[in-house]
């Protein structure tokens, strides 16, 4: 069991990389309660006990890029491609609208079908027909004019994963077209143009050390994103990783508890990669210090077809028609469903 009072010096400016990567070692072997009892409590002074829900719509599982562990890359023969036109995206958002959400995150791979134009007007028309709602945006890498353009057309908040801090290792994640100084170059502009800003990374990819982890959260500690996505690795059968194990539940939670820590102001999803190898991994997220939740309000049709991972959840308590019983079990453990904008408060 480790102390409470261990984990004060991750509040320090610049908590030591050694003694981090230490602690994380110690808890993937012997996790703590008090480490995700402190994280909750870390989670409720700030934002109480409401759980932020996002309506996801994945408008397209095309993608120029050839990322070594992902199952929609371009690298991937045999799947049957989609993309959703403006009217379907919209369609979707008004009927998550008429759920109750006024949260949306629009994502998909590096599609260059959807220029800044056609996302432009589909973000007016949104923000239009749904007043109140805020709009997030995940479609990779795109220049700063872009960017801006999107930002000027409404798009409130834009999620990157970093993916890994550690050069070396994002280049064995990576091919070479893919470039680690570009990716951090991507997340500095999102925030120099005003955006909420998401980065986040998996947690046992290939090749990951302790070390590995501690310079994830080092970098999310000096970056102060709004939001933060952690889940943990899980092998497509069709990627270059498909052997490697998928990462571990409980580390995940370790590492879900360090960041909420580290960065009390930002949001961060119990992601659906966690309840894929845990049933009850939404609710252990929250539990770790987590707050959001993204139920899928694509097109039933089409969900399958965004298999980043093998086994991805995209039905039952992870869709839209699954809010009310997602409801439900939050409320029943002590958790406030909360289906406003849900804005970060992470200052700078």
């Amino acid at each position: 069991m480790v102390s409470p009072d261990r984990y004060a010096f991750l509040s320090s400016e610049s908590p030591d990389r050694g003694h981090l990567a230490s602690l994380i070692e110690e808890l993937s072997e012997h996790p703590d309660p008090a480490l995700f009892s402190l994280a909750a409590k870390t989670r409720d002074r700030v934002y109480g006990r409401r759980v932020f829900f996002r309506g996801l719509v994945e408008i397209s599982n095309f993608c120029p890029r050839g990322c070594l562990y992902c199952g929609i890359s371009r690298g991937i023969a045999d799947l049957q491609r989609y993309r959703l036109s403006p009217e379907e995206i919209i369609s979707c958002c008004a009927e998550g609208y008429a759920l109750g959400l006024r949260s949306f995150v629009l994502q998909g791979g590096e599609d260059a079908y959807y220029t800044d134009a056609m996302l432009c007007d589909m973000l007016r028309e949104i923000k239009s027909l749904m007043p109140g709602c805020s709009v997030t945006l995940s479609l990779g890498e795109r220049t700063r004019e872009s960017y801006r353009l999107l930002k000027s057309a409404g798009a409130d908040r834009y999620l990157l994963r970093h993916e890994s801090a550690t050069k070396s290792h994002y280049e064995l994640l990576h091919p070479e077209d893919s470039s680690f100084e570009g990716r951090m170059a991507c997340l500095e502009a999102l925030r120099a143009e005003g955006f909420q800003t998401g980065a986040g990374f998996m947690v046992g990819s290939p090749y990951q050390t302790f070390e590995n982890l501690a310079d994830e959260l080092l970098f999310l500690k000096r970056f102060r994103p709004h939001m933060v996505g952690i889940g943990p690795f899980i092998p497509h059968g069709e990627t270059r990783f498909a052997a490697f194990p998928p990462g571990s539940a409980q580390l995940t939670l370790v590492i879900l508890a360090l960041c909420r820590l580290m960065l009390p102001e930002c949001l961060m999803p119990a992601t659906t990669a966690l309840s894929t190898i845990d049933d009850r991994g939404r609710e252990h997220g929250l539990d770790a210090g987590a707050n959001v939740v993204m139920p899928n309000i694509s097109p039933p049709g089409v969900r399958a077809l965004y298999s980043i991972y093998d086994g991805k959840k995209s039905s039952g308590l992870e869709a839209g028609e699954g809010i009310r019983d997602l409801k439900i079990r939050f409320e029943a453990i002590g958790y406030v469903c909360d289906f406003t904008r849900g804005d970060s408060k992470m200052t700078f």
